[in-house]
């Protein structure tokens, strides 16, 4: 049996990513109680389903902090079990809750909605720490579809190096291991030819490339990471996300990422994301 956990915080995107699973095949259950995950998993077994996705979040209430354990013990029974955490910069997840109107799961009369986000993130902190992330801050449900499909195609036995592209001005993503700043660089948006086109576009490539500084900073990165990404697999990580920003993630964050991924595709299972282009 293959288990996919989908767990994060509230108006992160939860319900498309079980959509997701569940358009692909997956048998899907929502709002499972934490403490009835073990008791799901050996009736689905019996019943001879092979691909299951469940959603736990903090409506389970106090028994959410104990699914790291239930995880361990599923996985000890020779269940194939993988976890997707879904997060958001707090001022995005209330801007959704504003806009629907909708209260937040921890919502008691007393908290107020950025306090109820920040006690959520902290109730699913040790659920976050076993998951592969994905902020979906400033991301369309179009994309993150996209992303959790990229996600269930992945070989599990492998790490995953995720290079992924932003713009500073739209915040940091909270899913980066390491952040490497190429704002110091010449910048494509002040030629009025390169402006409208991205990171991806030959006319922008040829522009970097001929870029002295560009060349000695993409070297240094691409380095760095060689040097330490053995650790991170003997350390038997299942990711690693490497985010390279620029100030509007259109043309140089995109350049890095692309380049990076394409260098180290010879060698690891890689990703590359741009989310100030995916929408």
């Amino acid at each position: 049996m293959q288990l996919f956990l989908v767990s994060g915080l509230s108006g992160s995107g939860k319900s498309v990513a079980l959509k997701t699973l569940e358009d692909a095949g997956f048998y899907c259950v929502d709002n499972l109680p934490a403490e009835l995950l073990p008791i799901l998993i050996e009736n689905l077994q019996q019943a001879g389903y092979a691909r299951i996705a469940v959603s736990i979040d903090v409506r389970s209430g106090g028994s959410v902090q104990q699914l790291p354990r239930h995880i361990e013990a599923i996985k000890k029974q020779g269940l194939e079990v993988h976890v997707l955490f879904l997060e958001a910069q707090a001022e995005a997840l209330v801007k959704r809750f504003s806009e629907t109107r909708r209260l937040h799961p921890l919502s008691d009369g007393v908290r107020t909605l950025p306090e109820c986000v920040a006690f959520e993130r902290e109730l699913l902190a040790g659920i976050s720490d076993i998951g592969h992330h994905i902020d979906t801050s400033g991301l369309g449900a179009n994309a993150l579809r996209a992303w959790v499909k990229e996600f269930i195609r992945l070989d599990r036995a492998r790490l995953t190096l995720l290079f992924q592209s932003f713009g500073f001005k739209h915040g940091i993503p909270l899913d980066a291991d390491f952040v490497f700043d190429v704002r110091c660089l010449p910048n494509p948006h002040y030629d009025p030819v390169l402006r409208p086109l991205t990171g991806r576009d030959r006319a922008v490539i040829d522009f970097l490339d001929a870029t002295p500084a560009a060349q000695q900073m993409y070297a240094d990165i691409r380095d760095f990471i060689a040097r330490w990404l053995p650790g991170f697999v003997a350390d038997n990580r299942s990711y690693l996300t490497v985010a390279i920003g620029c100030t509007g993630g259109q043309h140089r964050s995109v350049y890095f990422a692309e380049h990076l991924a394409h260098h180290f595709s010879a060698q690891q299972q890689v990703l590359v994301r741009h989310r100030e282009l995916a929408g």
